[in-house]
């Protein structure tokens, strides 16, 4: 089973920074995107670090009911997330699941019976997203949106040892290069 882990925050949506879950925007086009991966058979699964509920900024109940404010609003658009893993805890806390660990990547790994080494980890921050695909043996995919663009020049020695499979400009091109490396290698899903 093929996978693409999708980061919430500057990649489907919001500006890059942790922000309230009542105060979380999709991106226009994350929906769309979100949905040609539907289309395909291919799983799609929410992967975001969510430390401002482990720093008492809001609870976990609020995140829930964002996330769930948040697939209704995909499914207006015919488009849904197969699954939602998140880390809660405070950077102190030194849990697994927070990336650039890989806790909620095992986690989903076998949930589903994923060969991570076939899945794909889009999202726009170098230093926990890009590493944590590197650490998973995972694609990477870098978008520009939300920190993307730090990343790549001004955070950039934070994960200077890891390059990126595809940098693309958005959730958009990020997903159409996903499907032609998927169709390059007439993979299965």
């Amino acid at each position: 089973m093929r996978a693409v882990f999708i980061d919430r925050d500057g990649t489907i949506g919001g500006t890059g920074g942790g922000i309230h879950p009542f105060d979380f925007s999709l991106y226009n086009f994350a929906p769309a995107a979100i949905k040609s991966l539907n289309q395909i058979g291919v799983k799609v699964f929410l992967f975001t670090n969510q430390t401002r509920v482990g720093r008492g900024y809001f609870t976990e109940a609020d995140l829930l009911k964002g996330f769930k404010m948040m697939q209704k609003e995909l499914a207006k658009h015919s488009a849904f997330l197969d699954g939602i893993y998140y880390c809660p805890h405070s950077p102190d806390d030194r849990c697994e699941c927070q990336k650039p660990n890989i806790g909620l990547l095992l986690k989903a790994r076998e949930m589903h019976n994923l060969k991570l080494e076939e899945c794909y980890v889009v999202g726009d921050t170098g230093s926990s997203d890009m590493l944590a695909a590197y650490k998973a043996g995972a694609k990477k995919v870098l978008v520009k949106t939300g920190w993307g663009k730090g990343s790549l020049t001004r955070f950039r020695h934070e994960w200077q040892d890891v390059q990126p499979d595809y940098i693309a400009e958005n959730l958009v091109t990020a997903v159409d290069w996903i499907i032609n490396d998927l169709h390059k290698y007439k993979i299965r899903v």
